[in-house]
C-alpha cells in the first residue's frame, strides 16, 4: 500500500470522478484508475462503486477512507513540522481579492516583500467578489484574501480589518444634486444608481439598509470595478453609490454626498480560514500581511 494510492482515493471520491480527480492530482486519469485498482487488489475488496454517473465509495471504500486521510495528515504534518523546525518555508500560497481596493493598501508590494523573505514559495492571484473569495477560503481553494464586509464576520473565517468607511452617493458636477451636500437612504432609492454587483461589500451594505427600511434601491448599472463607477459617474452617466475615499480622489469631477438615515459603511478586511489545516507557506503568508497592514 503506498501513500500515492491513498492521496487517489480520498480525491476520486472528493471529486465523485476519476477525470477530475487526475486534474486536480497533475497527473493522467489511466494512471489513477491502475493504481487505484491495485490497492483494491491487495486489499481483496473494491473500494469504489463505478456502476453510476458519479463514482462513489463502497462500504468498504467509506471504512477505508478516514484512515487514508489521517495518513496523509500524518504524513503533511511531519513535512510542516520539519519545515517549520528548519525555518524552510516552501510550497504554494493563493491569495484572492476584491477587484478595487483604495487607497492604503499596497498588495502587489506586500506579495513582492513576501516573495523576497521566502523565494521557494510560489504564490497565485486569484480577483473575485467577497462572497465568492469567503467561500474558496472555506473550501481550502485560496489561503488569504482581502474582502469587503458590511456585516458581521462569516462563520470559518478570521479577519483584520484594514479599511473602514463611509460609503457614499457621487454624481457630476453638473448633476442637480451636486448642490446638496447629504441625502437620505429613502431619497437615494428615488433616482437610478450605478453600484457594485451582489456579493460585494458594498452592494451588501445598500441592499441590507433599504431591506431594513422597506425599501428598493434602483439600480441601473453594475460594474465590478468601482473606479469604472467613478468614471462614468464623473461623465454625467448617472449616480454611484461608492467608497468615500474613492470619491474623494476625485474632486475635479465628482461631487460626493453623504448618505443618512441610516448612513452606510463598510469594511476591507484580511481574512483567512479560522480552522483547519494550513501548510507553513500560508501561515507564513498570513503573518506577513497582518504585520504589513494595519489593524483598523
Amino acid at each position: 500500500m503506498e501513500l500515492r494510492q491513498l492521496e487517489y482515493l480520498v480525491a476520486v471520491v472528493e471529486e465523485a470522478n476519476f477525470t477530475r480527480a487526475a486534474a486536480r492530482l497533475h497527473v493522467a486519469q489511466p494512471g489513477v484508475s491502475a493504481q487505484i485498482r491495485q490497492l483494491e487488489r491487495e486489499l481483496g475488496q473494491e473500494l469504489l462503486d463505478r456502476s453510476g454517473r458519479t463514482v462513489r465509495p463502497t462500504e468498504v471504500g467509506a471504512a477505508v477512507l478516514p484512515y487514508a486521510r489521517a495518513a496523509l495528515a500524518a504524513v503533511e504534518g511531519a513535512r510542516q513540522a520539519v519545515q517549520e523546525l528548519t525555518g524552510l518555508v516552501r510550497g504554494q500560497v493563493a491569495v484572492g481579492t476584491v477587484t478595487s481596493l483604495g487607497p492604503g493598501i499596497d498588495l502587489p508590494g506586500l506579495l513582492a516583500d513576501f516573495h523576497q523573505a521566502h523565494p521557494a514559495v510560489q504564490i497565485g492571484l486569484t480577483e473575485d467578489n467577497s462572497d465568492q473569495l469567503v467561500q474558496a477560503l472555506l473550501a481550502g481553494r485560496i489561503d488569504l484574501a482581502i474582502i469587503g464586509l458590511a456585516g458581521p464576520t462569516p462563520a470559518g473565517i478570521d479577519i483584520q480589518t484594514v479599511v473602514d468607511e463611509p460609503f457614499v452617493l457621487a454624481v457630476d458636477h453638473t448633476d442637480p444634486l451636486a448642490g446638496r451636500d447629504s441625502i437620505t437612504l429613502g431619497a437615494l432609492t428615488e433616482r437610478p444608481l450605478m453600484c457594485l454587483p451582489v456579493g460585494t461589500g458594498l452592494r451588501a451594505a445598500l441592499d441590507n439598509a433599504c431591506a431594513a427600511a422597506g425599501l428598493r434601491p434602483q439600480i441601473a448599472f453594475e460594474a465590478r470595478d468601482p473606479n469604472v463607477l467613478a468614471e462614468l459617474a464623473a461623465r454625467g452617466l448617472g449616480a454611484a453609490v461608492l467608497p468615500e475615499s474613492l470619491a474623494l480622489s476625485r474632486p475635479d469631477t465628482l461631487h460626493p454626498l453623504t448618505i443618512t438615515r441610516p448612513g452606510l459603511r463598510g469594511r476591507l478586511a484580511l481574512a483567512w480560514r479560522a480552522n483547519g489545516p494550513v501548510s507553513p507557506a500560508a501561515n507564513s503568508l498570513v503573518r506577513h500581511a497582518r504585520a504589513a497592514l494595519p489593524d483598523r
